[in-house]
């Protein structure tokens, strides 16, 4: 079975290329409040994020806790401290920038979809993926922002870890806490509906992208950013993904996981949220020019993590 090309994919290169040639839309003087909309739509999402979310199966999926400790420590521990060990090696502004668009994708959590769809395609252990994609998300909210904080109040005077987390308080965790309530009496409408609702999440996020890029084209901001360095920004990326995905294997083996449990542990611990990076660089960035360049590591890695993982899910799917 030959991996397909990911429509997602397509979709984000064509906002991209919208926001290169319209980009007042997307400009701090467009008549249109796309913040707004923005703001309501990422509310939305994780209300019906906390639909899907069931708290007797996460209960239930705590028992195989060293899967677990495994894959959150890669999310949120090993991709961090690689971004770290380079940090002493950065001089200029911006370089200084691009480190900080890829410290903010190693701090972000494990996607969601992707991951327990990969797992399923490669025969490995499903829940453990469903559970481990879910709680990365939630303790996201808490760890992202304190790892940008360390850098963040370096470069912006008007950052306060305070002022972020009531908005992710307002914006993401209390819509997932009331779609959680909820969910008894709307589980079965997420599940009728759960195509038009993963449609209405990726229109919102390619509208968060498309402000993103449209403010930072409209401000220069990517003149800094020539065809070399973007060639190297692959290189990095194609790197921390390998890097990271054979150091999880190592551990899985020592370890002595089943073929089941390290499918997941390298699959949903390499894996990191577009959905959660734009979402918190919204929050955590406010309207600067520069988000577009932060976002950018971030997606070169989403379409990195889906080609490779996409691959070597179909070569696992045969093999057992």
């Amino acid at each position: 079975m030959k991996p397909k090309i990911d429509g997602f994919v397509l979709a984000i290169i064509t906002v991209v290329f919208l926001a290169y040639f319209f980009p007042y839309l997307g400009s701090k003087n467009s008549p249109v409040p796309l913040n707004l909309i923005g703001s309501m739509g990422v509310s939305l999402i994780f209300f019906f994020y906390g639909l899907k979310l069931s708290p007797a199966k996460l209960k239930t999926g705590l028992k195989n806790w060293q899967l677990h400790l495994l894959v959150q420590a890669s999310s949120f521990v090993l991709f961090p401290i690689i971004l770290l060990a380079v940090y002493p090696f950065i001089k200029t502004e911006s370089n200084q920038t691009i480190w900080l668009g890829f410290m903010f994708l190693a701090a972000l959590p494990s996607t969601v979809s992707s991951s327990v769809v990969m797992v399923a395609m490669a025969k490995g252990n499903i829940p453990a993926a469903i559970f481990n994609a879910s709680i990365s998300g939630l303790i996201g909210i808490v760890v992202t922002p304190l790892w940008m904080g360390l850098f963040l109040q370096k470069t912006a005077t008007d950052f306060n870890l305070g002022t972020i987390y009531i908005k992710l308080i307002t914006e993401i965790l209390l819509p997932v806490i009331i779609g959680m309530a909820l969910q008894r009496y709307l589980g079965d409408f997420v599940r009728k509906y759960s195509l038009q609702l993963t449609l209405f999440d990726k229109s919102v996020i390619l509208l968060i992208i498309y402000k993103s890029f449209a403010q930072s084209f409209d401000e220069k901001v990517f003149s800094a950013v020539n065809l070399v360095d973007l060639a190297l920004i692959l290189l990095a990326v194609l790197g921390l993904f390998t890097v990271v995905f054979f150091a999880i294997k190592q551990s899985a083996v020592f370890l002595n996981f089943t073929i089941e449990d390290r499918i997941t542990a390298q699959f949903c611990g390499t894996k990191k949220s577009l959905v959660h990076g734009t979402v918190f660089s919204k929050i955590l960035f406010h309207n600067t020019a520069s988000v577009g360049v932060i976002l950018l590591p971030l997606m070169l890695f989403h379409f990195v993590q889906i080609f490779i993982i996409s691959i070597l899910a179909s070569k696992l799917a045969k093999q057992h």
